[in-house]
């Protein structure tokens, strides 16, 4: 006999649904874009969610962007649309030290044109 509780709040038996495919579709449409950007210059996040089609994923991004390990895709010349560093997997000390020796030119955590 069920409970008041499992009668009130039924447990729904979900199908397991893998988004795996969308998100590593996502995910590898944004490390596409990401690999053209050229030594010495940058991309803000929002510029990178409008190439892989989605203008309002800039967070999305951000989100791949940090679970890459592939060294081979340059994270790190993505920045914030305001012309902060932001986040990164190796911390931001690292990524301006790595902007800095491509010639980007950061004041106070900002990218300088």
């Amino acid at each position: 006999m069920a409970s008041f509780q499992e009668k009130v709040y039924p447990v729904r038996k979900s199908k397991k649904v893998s988004n795996k495919k969308e998100k590593s579709k996502f995910s590898n449409g944004v490390y596409k874009i990401v690999k053209k950007i050229p030594r010495g210059e940058v991309l803000n996040y929002k510029q990178v969610a409008r190439a892989v089609g989605l203008p309002r994923a800039f967070r999305a991004v951000g989100n791949a962007l940090n679970k890459n390990t592939d060294i081979k895709i340059p994270c790190h010349r993505v920045v914030k649309s305001n012309g902060s560093v932001g986040g990164y997997r190796h911390g931001q000390k690292k990524k301006i030290a790595l902007l800095r020796k491509e010639g980007i030119m950061i004041y106070h955590g900002k990218v300088t044109s």
